[in-house]
């Protein structure tokens, strides 16, 4: 496919997500209209996806399959794929029953929403008692057919469900899925996100990482390997940066899997149909419901040798109030812990613990963490005096939906060759977009290459021992090391003096001339 028709096919996917929109204005809140494009985007995704899979092993058209023998293939399509879909139940064949009223769609009389409940169930239920039923179950839960934020009535709701599947069974997303190489499913999901992204953090529980952030995480951590074994978010909300890191590497090459964990349900739910529209299969990915710090589910998976985060910034945690954490392993190598009100550094001494001898972490953190005092310059000394911080890079500001915080990214190793720190000045690299800034292509290479070369640049990135940033209170703003360039007009002092005279003189001269005609007006007026 080219460029002209990847365009194309992209434009058409936003223009009928916002024909949807349009439909559901008024009574479908932005955040939740997102949860039912999701859910039916998702629903059409695995369809086709199990279509296409029937077609390359047995060569056959699924869908046009009769219910009873397609049912023999059960188990087997389980065991594989991770869920089952009667021919029946597929996508295409729900969408094929519509009515032209929207209403009715089989002889049993049932309408859309009480047969896309039963459909949902069903695809859930296929996994029960298998491998795949944590990564199956609990999916469709956001998506509420019967939810009367869809209409006072089942005729309205159904009349709002019919458009929802009937526009987005319109999309055309090629003859398959392997040659859809816009991943149209996953774009779907990041334009989604980011059409509400503004108030994630207050709706969704979450602050959407915008995309080319996530790209820098990604390159810089895989600075110098072409594969690895597993890669790790502790706070992934959506899994927007494990999908950004399969797609920089490519997730054949990814060799263990993608592991994450999430506390809220909605944004749980939301990861696991990500990984899925973005054809990870169920089998390749571990996504955890929990909280990382109290309740971390990947003892066994640990340690993984590529990491990358946005955690929330300054939220509380339990820290000293329970006592059992000044002897987790994840913390107590510190010998003090992160203040129960601002959990960052916390989530940092979690992630350099789970981190791999040979790995590297790129975390994006609050600014406070790099000067604060207390327990957290204590953390830091920790940090510093270890030689795990491999590189601090300021970011410029107003970069994230729902903050215009300037955050920076720290970058932790373990295996360090220098006893160094790597200091960038990366404010100045954006330009603005939409009234955000935006990191360019040409941006995000700047900084991933001085990171790999380690290469001092005027204002720009600096090398400072570890004793030298010990000795400046553990200090680790980009800012107490990278000088400013300063951007003032120079003035020449001589020819501005020069120009105040002329300006006097002609003041001077001009009071004289008014002076001479007040005089003249004044005698004619005797």
């Amino acid at each position: 496919m080219d460029d002209t028709a990847r365009e194309r096919q992209r434009a058409e996917l936003h223009k009928t997500i916002w024909s949807i929109a349009d439909d559901l204005r008024g009574s479908v809140d932005g955040w939740d209209f997102k949860q039912y494009v999701l859910g039916m985007l998702f629903y059409r995704f695995i369809s086709e996806n199990l279509c296409d899979y029937l077609r390359e092993q047995d060569g056959v058209d699924y869908s046009e399959m009769d219910d009873a023998t397609a049912d023999f293939g059960r188990k087997a399509t389980v065991e594989e794929k991770g869920f089952f879909i009667l021919p029946s139940e597929l996508f295409c064949n729900i969408l094929k029953s519509v009515d032209k009223d929207g209403m009715r769609l089989d002889p049993n009389g049932k309408d859309l929403n009480e047969l896309l409940e039963q459909v949902f169930k069903n695809i859930e239920g296929s996994a029960v008692g298998t491998a795949s039923e944590g990564d199956l179950k609990g999916l469709f839960d956001d998506m509420d057919v019967n939810s009367a934020k869809l209409g006072n009535s089942v005729i309205e709701r159904n009349k709002k469900l019919v458009k929802l599947i009937t526009k987005l069974g319109g999309l055309d997303f090629g003859s398959g899925f392997k040659e859809n190489r816009i991943d149209a499913f996953g774009d779907a999901y990041e334009y989604l996100m980011t059409m509400y992204a503004s108030n994630a953090g207050k709706s969704g529980g979450e602050f959407f990482t915008p995309q080319e952030v996530g790209e820098l995480l990604a390159r810089i951590v895989l600075i110098g390997r072409t594969e690895v074994n597993k890669v790790y978010d502790p706070c992934c909300g959506s899994a927007g940066l494990l999908l950004k890191f399969a797609k920089i590497l490519g997730k054949e090459k990814v060799r263990k899997g993608f592991f994450g964990q999430e506390i809220n349900l909605t944004s749980y739910n939301l990861s696991r149909i990500n990984m899925f529209l973005h054809d990870i299969n169920f089998d390749k990915f571990d996504i955890a419901l929990g909280d990382t710090l109290k309740e971390p589910a990947h003892w066994d998976d640990e340690p993984f040798d590529a990491i990358v985060s946005n955690p929330p910034y300054s939220i509380g945690w339990e820290g000293k109030n329970n006592p059992l954490n000044i002897n987790d392993p994840r913390f107590s190598p510190a010998g003090v812990l992160a203040p129960p009100g601002k959990a960052d550094l916390a989530f940092t001494m979690h992630m350099l613990s789970w981190l791999a001898t040979d790995g590297a972490a790129a975390i994006v953190e609050f600014p406070g963490v790099l000067y604060r005092g207390g327990a957290e310059q204590k953390i830091r000394k920790y940090l510093v005096s270890n030689n795990f911080v491999d590189a601090v890079i300021q970011l410029p500001p107003d970069l994230f939906f729902g903050t215009t915080i300037a955050t920076c990214i720290i970058v932790l190793k373990k295996s360090k060759k220098d006893n160094d720190i790597l200091f960038i000045d990366a404010s100045a690299e954006f330009e603005r977009h939409d009234s955000k800034n935006k990191l360019m292509p040409a941006n995000v290479t700047h900084v991933v290459d001085t990171v790999e070369s380690r290469a001092e640049e005027e204002y720009f990135s600096k090398r400072v021992p570890n004793d030298q940033v010990i000795e400046n209170d553990v200090n680790l703003s980009v800012s107490s090391y990278v000088e400013k360039k300063d951007e003032r007009e120079e003035i020449d002092i001589v020819a501005l003096n020069a120009e105040i005279a002329r300006i006097v003189a002609r003041e001077e001269e001009l009071r004289r001339q008014i002076d001479a005609i007040v005089a003249d007006l004044e005698g004619e007026a005797r």
